[in-house]
């Protein structure tokens, strides 16, 4: 017995130790196999990795199972996962790259590698993929077809690409795919209507391409759809019938294409609707009250349609209204009418409302106060009237411009503002002093009003917040006031069209990010402010029609303005001459940079954008820019009493656009070295003593489309080139001795000179000349002179003989 039970327990420890050792064979990671190991160093040498850069793989491990990016199965050691997000493969995929030979891959993750040309036909064979993301790469030419032979699909993301073509119809086999993201592309043609067959679909983005056409029926039958994006594309049409089943949607985003329907009649149908976005479209109808009836609802953009009538909001249940989710309501830039209704302050968690560009009209109402979440109203270009209530300085931004307001409330507690929008109302009486007390202020408009008096010293506390003040176009009055000491942070600068005096506040030299001065149209009277020269961003200066006095060349004035592109110093009292040099470090006319906004624009923050604005003679009409283009160059010195050479060195600002030095006292000729402006299109010279020629070359300028050469000294033959024919005769007038204007004038009384140089004739021509006039104006005098001494001959000789006659008898 003793024997066979030792025998008994020693089996049970040898099934018990055995049963240990499998299990921790089992659950051991198996290294990787020496196959997918070659397949993957083969594949990382087919792009140009910096071998300065982390390198992602190092051949000493001979485990591949532990590389950056690398997951296999446990089991079997195969590659099933390769994820290498962000690092910088900078080439392209080859038709036989060794990555197809890991046919037990999974997930491709390859987002954000720089990886660039076509996607192989060869993904298609790996079979066992569910997850593609190739997105955030430079990728050209067409989506494989081959992509809708992986039945095992349920993630593809291909956006952000250049990639071509149309959404293949192969993608609508993949019926257990949830993630579609094609967006950001340049993919052309209609949306497949296969696509209606992806039943387990969660997510369609389709967004930023150029799709046409209508959007499939099919798509209603996604009844799982969650998401779809069909933004900033040209569908068009009308919202599907079927969209109806698609009730689990909680994003819709239609904005930018040209649909021209109405919205469903009831929207209450989408009862899981957060985020509605179908602005920038041809929508038609009234306002859908019943979409501000879904509880979930948190984001819509209404904006840019043709939406018309009052706006109203419909009582919702107790337990929806008690606490809304609402947060943005933009409706801008429709035809809306009548009031702002009361009602919106039921939506308690609302922080930005945007109704601007309607025609709404009453009061602003007082229910908004109610909105304790409320950071930004914009409200303009409507037809609101009367006064502007108090609540409204606690909120972050306010636009208010393009209505008919007339007063302020003052503020009873301390303002939280930090963008305020007036301009365009009707707005009267001295500088509202409370703007003295905001902390925070950084855009102020109270342009196109018409406010009073002084501009108050007090400004001085709160201007070091401001980025931008604009005070154009009212009827301030004094000097500008030297508060500008501590105004690092301001941009823009415009007090044009004011009545204001005196000298320029010296305290401007202070402002290193100005980037606009406009003091155009006051009356203010100093020297040129050469100091300014030294603000490295200074980008546009406008001193027009002011009494502005003196030389423009002292301390070297012209020296600095690195980053001038726009200059306007028009109709003031500047004398003397401009240096040979005086341009030549004006580096902001000889190069372009690169601009993120074509258009000089300030951020200001994410609901307003403020573009600059001037006003401006161009091809000798006055135009008010609405926007100043980043690449717009231009000089206009005109209406002042500069004498003397024009600097050649002009002729270094090859970016510019427009240079008008009229109505001066130029003299000497007008420089060859012009024709290097290849850029230009206006060109003003009239009304000075400019004497010799037009030169030649700038017949070559095919940029050049106005130009004027009136009221000078010039003579000679006027350039033949294209842009010189299609000028007014008037472009010319009031130089007697120019010539070659048939074309442009029609017959003319004063006959050319039959040579090319007639102020340099040779000798044997003027003596040739001069013989041939005498021949001509003898042969006919000798003639008559003998035709008349013939009559007075023969009528003398019968009176001779009658005489004779008569004494003979």
């Amino acid at each position: 017995m003793t024997g066979s039970h030792c025998y008994c327990f020693f089996g049970i420890i040898s099934i018990f130790f055995s049963l240990i050792i499998h299990t921790l064979s089992s659950t051991t990671p198996h290294s990787c196999l020496h196959h997918q190991r070659e397949a993957l160093l083969e594949f990382r040498d087919e792009f140009p990795i910096d071998e300065l850069g982390p390198n992602p793989w190092n051949k000493s491990s001979t485990d591949c199972c532990l590389w950056k990016g690398i997951t296999c199965d446990d089991r079997s050691g195969q590659v099933i996962s390769l994820n290498l997000v962000e690092t910088f493969l900078n080439g392209s995929f080859k038709t036989n790259s060794s990555l197809f030979r890991l046919q037990y891959l999974r997930h491709l993750h390859l987002s954000y590698c720089d990886i660039q040309g076509e996607i192989p036909s060869s993904l298609g064979n790996l079979s066992r993929l569910t997850l593609i993301d190739l997105s955030h790469n430079n990728l050209v030419g067409e989506i494989p077809v081959s992509i809708g032979n992986l039945k095992r699909l349920r993630h593809v993301e291909l956006g952000a690409n250049t990639l071509i073509g149309a959404i293949p119809s192969s993608l609508g086999k993949l019926n257990q795919l949830r993630y579609l993201s094609l967006a950001a592309n340049e993919l052309t043609g209609g949306i497949p209507s296969s696509l209606g067959n992806l039943s387990s679909l969660l997510e369609l983005k389709l967004s930023i391409n150029h799709l046409v056409g209508q959007v499939p029926d099919s798509i209603g039958k996604l009844n799982d759809l969650r998401v779809i994006s069909l933004s900033q594309n040209t569908l068009n049409g009308a919202i599907p019938i079927s969209f109806a089943n698609l009730t689990k949607l909680y994003h819709i985003s239609l904005r930018s294409n040209n649909f021209t329907s109405t919205l469903p009649s009831d929207m209450s149908v989408y009862h899981n609707l957060e985020h509605f976005d179908v602005a920038a479209n041809s929508f038609l109808g009234c306002f859908p009250k019943s979409l501000f009836t879904i509880p979930s609802l948190q984001v819509v953009y209404l904006d840019d349609n043709q939406f018309i009538g009052p706006i109203e909001f419909v009582n919702t249940s107790s337990s929806s209204s008690s606490s809304p989710k609402l947060e943005i309501i933009s409706l801008a830039s429709n035809i809306f009418i009548g009031l702002v209704p009361e009602s919106i302050s039921k939506f308690l968690n609302l922080g930005e409302i945007n109704l601007c560009g309607n025609n709404f009209s009453g009061h602003i109402p007082r229910s908004i106060s109610k909105l304790v979440n409320l950071q930004t109203l914009n409200l303009a270009s409507n037809n609101l009237e009367g006064q502007v209530p108090a609540y409204l300085w606690r909120l972050t931004t306010v636009t208010l411009s393009n209505n008919f307001l007339s007063s302020f409330e003052n503020p009873s507690q301390e303002t939280l503002i930090q963008a305020l929008d007036l301009n365009s109302n009707s707005f009267q009486g001295p500088f509202p002093h409370w703007i003295c007390n905001t902390k925070g202020l950084s855009f102020l408009d109270l342009s196109n009003n018409l406010f009073n008096g002084s501009i108050p010293l007090c400004l001085e506390d709160s201007i070091a917040s401001f980025s931008d003040l604009i005070l154009r176009n009212n009827s301030f009055s004094g000097t500008l006031p030297d508060i500008f000491a501590n105004a690092i942070e301001l941009r823009s600068l415009d007090v044009s069209r004011n009545q204001l005096e005196g000298n320029l506040p010296k305290s401007l030299i202070n402002c290193k990010a100005l980037q606009l001065v406009n003091m155009e149209s006051n009356r203010i009277k100093d020297v040129f402010p050469s100091w300014l020269g030294s603000l490295p961003s200074l980008h546009v200066l406008i001193l027009r029609s002011n009494e502005f006095h003196g030389t423009l060349h002292h301390h070297h004035v012209f020296v600095g303005f690195q980053s001038l592109r726009i200059i306007d110093i028009s109709h003031n009292d500047f004398t003397g001459t401009l240096l040979p040099y005086c341009f030549s470090s004006w580096r902001g006319m000889t190069i372009l940079r690169e601009e993120d906004d074509p258009y000089m624009a300030d951020i200001i923050n994410d609901s307003v954008f403020y573009r600059n604005s001037m006003v401006m003679v161009s091809k000798g009409v006055e135009l008010s820019f609405e926007r100043i283009q980043q690449d717009f160059r231009a000089i206009d010195i005109s209406g002042n009493k500069i004498y003397g050479k024009i600097p050649e060195s002009l002729s270094f600002l090859k970016e510019l656009h427009l240079l008008n030095l009229s109505g001066n006292a130029f003299t000497s000729h007008i420089p060859r070295s012009l024709a290097n402006l290849t850029k230009l299109e206006t060109l003003d010279l009239s009304r000075n003593k400019l004497s010799g020629q037009i030169p030649q070359d700038l017949g070559e300028l095919s940029s050049l489309s106005y130009m004027n050469f009136s009221s000078n000294l010039l003579k000679g033959l006027v350039p033949r080139g294209t842009q010189f024919q299609r000028q007014n005769c008037s472009s010319f007038s009031d130089n007697d001795r120019l010539f070659g204007l048939e074309e442009i004038c029609g017959k003319i009384q004063v006959s050319p000179p039959t040579s090319q140089q007639p102020e340099k004739l040779s000798e044997p021509e003027e003596e040739l000349f001069s013989w041939v006039a005498a021949a001509i104006a003898y042969g006919p005098g000798v003639f008559c002179g003998l035709v008349i001494g013939h009559i007075f001959t023969s009528y003398y000789h019968k009176i001779w003989s009658k005489k004779n006659t008569i004494s003979g008898r």
